[in-house]
């Protein structure tokens, strides 16, 4: 079953190869969060949107919500 996407913010394509994004940082889910030589990380997904939405945004900013299944042996 897919998990629901959490959007956490969007931007726009500035080039061919470049995007220019804005995060809400207040809503970054914690439990996703990890820690990693003493900082703190967040996977994110950033995916071009299909079509354009009213405020002009292309590109959708999304939490990587995958985790590994843990094994039974």
């Amino acid at each position: 079953m897919a998990e629901e996407k959490i959007y956490v913010g969007s931007g726009k394509k500035s080039k061919d190869f470049a995007r220019s994004i804005s995060i809400c940082l207040t809503d970054l889910p914690k439990n996703y969060m990890f820690q990693y030589n003493n900082k703190t990380y967040i996977k994110l997904n950033v995916v071009d949107k299909k079509e354009v939405d009213k405020f002009g945004k292309d590109v959708s900013v999304s939490v990587d919500t995958w985790k590994p299944e843990a094994k039974t042996s």
